[in-house]
């Protein structure tokens, strides 16, 4: 291997580390807040680079009927949780927040889509699409079941995991996709050429830690957010509600698996079953920084990446051996590091 070939290697493992450092960062962001370690968060990626390929063909992608049917059992779930503690009260704004305003994005997407000329509002068609999933399922799945150990939530996790592949596979079909790049732009940085869409996907991966960074810093919401993370019984004595707490985590989820979704599209084919390579990946990462540090996730992706890159050049067969191998070696790290604590349930 000279020179140019690990510049090449290089690049290519740090766009696609930059992708799996959204992943992961998002996967520690919803964890933090819930102790749910959020397989499907490369499930939804996967979706969003269907929903964009659907779209982009003029045709309606079988996300309408996801996030539709998800709306009918989340209002469903909440009105049966309102009965049962006699406070039919608060039905009207469980309908508005989860029936009404996701048919109204599934409606608003389908009424627009024969008319999406450009790519950049075909992107906002999906990425709005995408949005209510994670938030959606986590009322439907995981609040029910909020007050279980992080080892019943992690299984219920992946369980709904295959379930998705399986809705996957039934409403994208089979067939692989990959979008149009999102510029033509490339430089080169000492002879070694460099995409714009790799470019793009680095950038954004800067991007969005620099907003997660000034939102968990410096905004009221993104404190109780911080709140609700470090102590969930002392921030719900502060009068912050763990559950809102959870939905917006879920929903910023949802918008960093989206974009990584339409970042990825461009340059690998993704199929109804790819997120899971994607996340898991991306969960090595977040294992690197300890499941809490979001500069310790992103530089644990970054060195998934590099190392999926190097190991494919040396044996491609054997790369995600090689990956998933790393886990080994940071879990014995990690339980020797680590002081034992308690876990904290909810009563």
């Amino acid at each position: 291997m000279d020179g140019t070939i690990a510049g090449f290697l290089a690049v290519d493992g740090i766009a696609t580390g930059a992708i799996y450092a959204l992943v992961a960062i998002g996967t520690v962001l919803i964890f933090t807040v819930t102790r749910v370690i959020f397989i499907p968060f490369g499930d939804i990626a996967a979706f969003t680079a269907l929903t964009l390929a659907a779209i982009d063909s003029k045709k309606m992608p079988g996300t309408l009927g996801l996030v539709a049917a998800l709306a009918i059992l989340a209002f469903l779930t909440e009105a049966g949780s309102l009965a049962r503690t006699r406070r039919l009260r608060q039905l009207p704004r469980a309908a508005l927040i989860y029936l009404l305003l996701p048919l109204a994005v599934v409606g608003a997407v389908w009424a627009a889509i024969p008319f999406a000329a450009y790519e950049p509002v075909r992107i906002l068609l999906a990425l709005a699409l995408i949005m209510p999933i994670a938030p959606l399922l986590d009322r439907i799945v995981f609040r029910p079941i909020a007050s279980g150990s992080v080892l019943l939530l992690l299984v219920v996790a992946v369980a709904l995991h295959f379930a998705l592949v399986g809705l996957g596979l039934i409403f994208f079909g089979p067939e692989g996709v990959r979008t149009e790049p999102l510029t033509s732009f490339a430089t080169d940085i000492a002879g070694i050429p460099i995409p714009g869409q790799s470019l793009l996907i680095v950038l954004a991966a800067i991007a969005f830690s620099l907003l997660l960074f000034l939102f968990f810093d410096f905004t009221v919401m993104g404190k109780s957010l911080r709140a609700t993370a470090v102590n969930r019984t002392g921030a719900r004595l502060m009068g912050i509600r763990p559950a809102r707490s959870g939905t917006i985590a879920y929903l910023l989820g949802s918008v960093m698996a989206g974009v990584s979704g339409v970042l990825i599209a461009p340059v690998n084919t993704i199929f109804y079953d790819s997120g899971f390579l994607i996340g898991l990946k991306a969960f090595v990462g977040a294992i690197v920084g300890g499941l809490i540090s979001y500069p310790g996730s992103a530089i644990g992706a970054l060195f998934v990446g590099l190392l999926e890159s190097f190991a494919s050049f040396q044996d491609s067969a054997l790369k995600d051996v090689i990956v998933f191998a790393t886990l080994i070696p940071i879990l014995l790290w990690r339980s020797f590091a680590s002081k034992q604590i308690d876990e904290e349930v909810e009563e």
